[in-house]
């Protein structure tokens, strides 16, 4: 499943699908010192940019979204809404994300989910996604 995504290294934050249910997804994201980003974010104190947490947020949602429709490879989700984002820890390297989407509503093309992050119990970070389907472009 997580071929049908159109990210790639080093841009794909999902690192494994634990359980995709209908209306549900669980992904981890292992967050490691070699990634590219901490080499300037921040040197001696390495923190995940937030804006990448909520990628990874995002990219799980699209892998729930595309789980939704039949893994339609001519489907792609781009997100066009951020709400309620709220970052309550930091994400260091080592930790592991423990990422789950679930859908709020949807009305074709239109999606809204609730997605949250955690490192063990804690809450790392959560936000309401809108995306909207879109036909891929083949050139």
């Amino acid at each position: 499943m997580l071929g049908l995504l159109p990210h790639r290294y080093p841009f794909l934050l999902v690192d494994r699908i634990l359980e995709l249910v209908k209306g549900r997804v669980v992904t981890i994201k292992n967050v490691t010192f070699n990634e590219p980003y901490f080499a300037g974010h921040f040197p001696g104190h390495p923190v995940m940019p937030g804006v990448l947490i909520v990628e990874a947020l995002a990219q799980s949602a699209a892998i729930l979204a595309l789980n939704e429709v039949g893994g339609d490879p001519t489907r792609l989700f781009m997100l066009t809404g951020l709400d309620k984002v709220r970052f309550r820890r930091r994400v260091i390297p080592g930790d592991q994300l423990r990422i789950e989407v679930k859908i709020l509503k949807f009305h074709r093309p239109l999606w809204r989910m609730h997605a949250q992050a955690r490192v063990g119990d804690e809450l790392a970070a959560e936000a309401e996604l809108s995306a909207m389907e879109v036909e891929e472009q083949v050139r």
